[in-house]
């Protein structure tokens, strides 16, 4: 089938041939194309970052510096992590409230596996990881073929990895892990040389390019409005001075993280899974009309599947990291703070909670801002409550800017 048929059924379906539904993250904008979407959800998030960062370093000086950042790259990661799986979920118009649970027995079963039993910790790793989507395939089994709700599902899922981690732990309820182990120095020790740094830095910047230049010129043979040449470089070079700089900046100190750099690829290979294959088509397909995506022929049951296992394997990754960072794990890993940490940060990061419209980039802006809110009230000495009422309003505010975009999109001019 040529282009112009594919494109000529997929008007005819509401499908955009090369970015999938239409109404993904439309806008009536002046500039045109796959900007658009990105255009709405990240830039507000972009001017929130910097307006907090101004206004923490104005009342104190230490908020900016290279070693508070380092810090605030590491506490993002592990959050950023289990964020980036919510982020999924919400892409195809559902919740999951499990994650933080699924998290916490995810690390007390590498702490027992690797402590207690003698596995090697690898192994252990895998395990928790294998666990959590094991879980997520019991959602989905439930979900497609019950037909049960995902709030209802995924709550008693929290309920149920909450006991089993208490019963995993055992009557310590706490289990340390050696400071010399693999896991807790890459989660707390291991930054990347200066060199490597910059080279991750170039690599991204032209990946970021070149996908952008292939979009663009998917585009213009589908026929489709497609941004200026302008719209692909001048992007590609704010990307890359801004890395450049915030690397040289980070590497004044500590440097970056080993494990930030392995949230960041995550988030990078999720993001062109998103963009540039069939499955993830498919993802913003089901979010945006689940009745269209299944009369266009996607696969829903397994997009749904795929996605809740997705979402639990990443929770429970982010747990194997928590427990690293912490060196120990215990009955309070993965609470409650977790769960709403984490859909927080993605709703924040723009990621819309009517599913179809987000990006994989929504886990690191939503991290970075939920943590920098924590991370600027600590220096200012204010207590918890503060930072519960700041992060709740911020989360007010980008639900509703969320909802007037779409209100605006769905009236017509």
């Amino acid at each position: 089938m040529t282009t112009r048929a594919t494109g000529a059924i997929g008007a005819e379906r509401g499908l955009d041939p090369v970015r999938g539904p239409a109404g993904l993250g439309e806008s009536r904008s002046w500039w045109p194309g796959p900007w658009r979407e990105r255009e709405l959800g990240s830039l507000p998030v972009v001017g929130a970052l910097v307006v907090l960062a101004l206004v923490f370093q104005a009342f104190n000086g230490n908020f900016l510096s290279s070693d508070n950042l380092v810090n605030l790259t590491l506490q993002s990661a592990v959050t950023g992590v289990i964020t980036l799986g919510v982020v999924l979920v919400l892409l195809v118009g559902q919740i999951d409230l499990s994650v933080g649970a699924v998290s916490g027995l995810a690390a007390a079963v590498v702490a027992v596996g690797f402590v207690q039993e003698g596995w090697p910790l690898w192994s252990a790793v895998l395990a928790a990881v294998a666990l959590g989507a094991a879980v997520g395939a019991g959602y989905g089994w439930l979900f497609t073929r019950l037909g049960v709700p995902s709030f209802v599902i995924t709550l008693a899922g929290l309920l149920v990895c909450v006991g089993l981690q208490v019963r995993v732990l055992g009557a310590t309820g706490s289990i340390n892990l050696p400071y010399e182990s693999w896991l807790v120095r890459f989660s707390q020790q291991v930054f990347l040389a200066p060199a490597t740094a910059y080279a991750l830095v170039v690599v991204v910047t032209v990946a970021f390019g070149v996908a952008r230049w292939v979009g663009r010129h998917r585009r213009i043979a589908a026929e489709l409005p497609a941004p200026g040449l302008a719209a692909v470089l001048v992007p590609t070079a704010l990307l890359g001075g801004g890395l450049l700089l915030v690397t040289w900046y980070l590497n004044q100190n500590r440097g970056v993280g080993a494990m930030f750099a392995v949230f960041v690829a995550l988030v990078g290979a999720t993001d062109l899974l998103l963009r540039r294959t069939r499955w993830g088509r498919s993802v913003r397909a089901v979010g945006s009309n689940v009745e269209s995506a299944r009369r266009a022929g996607f696969a829903v049951r397994r997009v749904y599947m795929s996605v809740f296992m997705a979402c639990t394997a990443l929770a429970a990754l982010g747990g194997v990291l928590s427990a690293g960072r912490l060196a120990a794990a215990n009955q309070g890993t993965g609470g409650s703070d977790t769960n709403l940490t984490a859909i927080a940060a993605a709703v924040i990061g723009g990621t819309s909670l009517f599913g179809g419209r987000g990006s994989a980039w929504s886990a690191v802006l939503g991290a970075f801002v939920i943590h920098s809110i924590s991370s600027g009230l600590t220096l200012l000495n204010l207590d918890a409550s503060i930072r519960y009422i700041v992060t709740g309003v911020v989360l007010a505010l980008a639900v509703t800017i969320d909802a007037l975009s779409r209100r605006r999109v769905a009236t017509p001019h």
